[in-house]
């Protein structure tokens, strides 16, 4: 019954470590063998084991060589042996690093990090707003949870986890518990009712696991705003008034506030257009707004000859002909 026992535990070994014991084995085993068979040319144990541990990895330096027919016999049931069990142990682990890959990459490995983002739903904003975390902190770790993904992106610091995002142990995967702030997109594959239901439904779930992670939510619906403030988001941003408010701030521009109406409409809107200084021709959108920042100055986008461009890339070149428009 005890070598039962032993026999079982021995399966239960990874079976990289099973075959890595064997070769120790093997080596040791044949370093003694031929030490005994040729003394001459193996004078100790340690010679012995050295010549074993080249002959079974191949490499054949050919300071060790067996003389006696004993102890070419030995030899060759070294190479027989050794060199099945070493092939067989570079494959176990190359299969092993190729399966763990591949679960990687469908988001089956659980995060073990903290202080981490978790972005919950997987779409052109999602993408968007992910690339622009990496940029503004390259070290920081992104946890992307979608059950629509059948594999994660291959981006740096970009950790996937496949599943429903308001199930607690897929949760759990994404280590929510040492998460230091959450994203909450809504599903583009349901209509604006369902996806903020479900959008609320996971923010329940996530506050149930980690009520003190700070919270960020997508709603598309004014009437479920209560609910998800209810459910304790931190901040939702509701997608339909984000839309009336960059359009109408556009038309504004455009218009160079001449209506009235629209004037009343946003009486807190107040834009001005900065004429390029001719030191900042040709620099990035993103060193005038540094620049004007020091002066406390807002740069929202450029007014270009053919119209406004709010918010635009920061790589965007500023020309001279262009004016910048302040909030």
């Amino acid at each position: 019954m005890k070598s039962n026992r032993v026999f079982i535990g021995w399966l239960r070994w990874p079976i990289s470590l099973r075959i890595a014991t064997i070769i120790i084995l093997l080596i040791i085993l044949f370093g003694q063998l031929i030490s005994l068979v040729e003394p001459e040319q193996f004078p100790n144990v340690f010679e012995g084991i050295w010549w074993a541990l080249i002959t079974v990895s191949t490499v054949g330096y050919g300071d060790y060589v067996p003389k006696t027919p004993a102890g070419q016999i030995v030899g060759m049931l070294l190479v027989l042996l050794g060199a099945a069990f070493v092939t067989a142990y570079f494959a176990t682990m190359a299969t092993a690093a190729f399966h763990k890959q591949q679960r990687y990459a469908e988001g089956k490995v659980n995060y073990k990090g903290r202080g981490h983002m978790i972005l919950i739903g997987w779409n052109e904003k999602a993408n968007k707003l992910m690339r622009t975390l990496q940029s503004a902190d390259t070290n920081k770790t992104i946890v992307l949870i979608d059950e629509t993904l059948r594999e994660g992106p291959l981006l740096e610091n970009i950790h996937f986890i496949r599943g429903y995002a308001a199930d607690d142990a897929v949760l759990q995967k994404a280590n929510i518990e040492e998460a230091e702030i959450v994203f909450i997109t809504a599903d583009q594959h349901k209509n604006e009712a369902d996806a903020d239901m479900q959008s609320i439904l996971t923010l329940l779930a996530v506050k149930g696991l980690n009520p003190s992670v700070y919270c960020l939510v997508e709603i598309l619906t004014e009437r479920q705003r209560k609910n998800a403030e209810r459910a304790g988001a931190n901040q939702i941003f509701s997608t339909a008034e984000l839309l009336k408010t960059a359009m109408l701030r556009h038309f504004l521009i455009k218009n160079q506030l001449s209506d009235p109406l629209f004037q009343e409409a946003d009486v807190h809107l107040k834009i001005h257009a900065i004429p390029v200084p001719d030191r900042m021709a040709g620099s990035s959108f993103q060193e005038a707004v540094s620049h004007f920042m020091n002066e406390h100055i807002l740069i929202i986008g450029v007014q270009q000859k053919d119209g406004p461009i709010l918010s635009p890339s920061f790589s965007y070149t500023i020309k001279k002909t262009d004016k910048l428009l302040s909030l």
